[in-house]
């Protein structure tokens, strides 16, 4: 059976300094992503940090979206994942206080440029270049396939390919092979997405625009 190549979705527009998804990104976002950055944001404010990084990000995608942790290799992967993540205030990440988290990527991306410090102090609020640079990744990845919203895994992929981002720090620290993690997010999108095609071939109504992402189509 023949399927018809989705169209590219509209990208959403740059961000530059918010420490939330602002009104206009929260159509680019599945439900259950607002909720991660939601609480990536909750985390920082909390240590004290003036910046979303990947590590925060990271560390609300492993605790809140299920399907980042069926890619990771059984349960004691996660928890080792989590683990280091936990420790964020002590030993290796003690200097992450005292610097911005950069990104490999920041000269290819023009939302990233955006994102940079513009402080006396070196640090910009809201987003580190990395975090910016690994949503506008995730941003990309989902309007590529066609998809109208990113989703947790279209996140997961972005903090993990960026070998200079916080969060590969903590994942390669606790034995997780980001390159691996990669090859194991693109295997269960593909299934899912394959999933949606085939209840759209088969009459059961899972091709309602809540069924776009994987997830119901309510407003954030």
């Amino acid at each position: 059976m023949h399927h018809p190549v989705p169209l590219p979705q509209p990208l959403p527009p740059p961000l530059r300094q918010p420490v939330a998804p602002r009104a206009e990104l929260a159509s680019f976002l599945t439900p259950s992503l607002a909720a991660v950055v939601a609480g990536a944001r909750r985390r920082a404010l909390r240590d004290g940090d003036r910046q979303i990084d990947t590590a925060h990000l990271l560390h609300s995608l492993v605790e809140s979206d299920p399907d980042v942790g069926d890619v990771f290799e059984g349960g004691h992967q996660l928890a080792r994942v989590l683990g280091y993540l936990a420790q964020r205030s002590i030993g290796y990440g003690l200097r992450w206080q005292r610097s911005v988290e950069d990104s490999g990527a920041r000269r290819l991306l023009p939302a990233v440029r955006e994102a940079e410090p513009q402080g006396g102090d070196g640090r910009a609020s809201g987003w580190s270049p990395a975090a910016v640079a690994a949503l506008e990744c995730a941003f990309r990845r989902a309007a590529g396939r066609g998809d109208e919203r990113a989703r947790g895994l279209d996140l997961l992929a972005g903090v993990a390919a960026d070998p200079e981002s916080r969060a590969v720090e903590v994942l390669r620290r606790a034995g997780v092979d980001p390159v691996a993690l990669v090859v194991r997010i693109e295997a269960r999108i593909e299934a899912q997405v394959e999933g949606r095609v085939d209840a759209l071939g088969d009459g059961s109504g899972a091709g309602s625009p809540g069924a776009l992402g994987g997830e119901p189509s309510q407003q954030v």
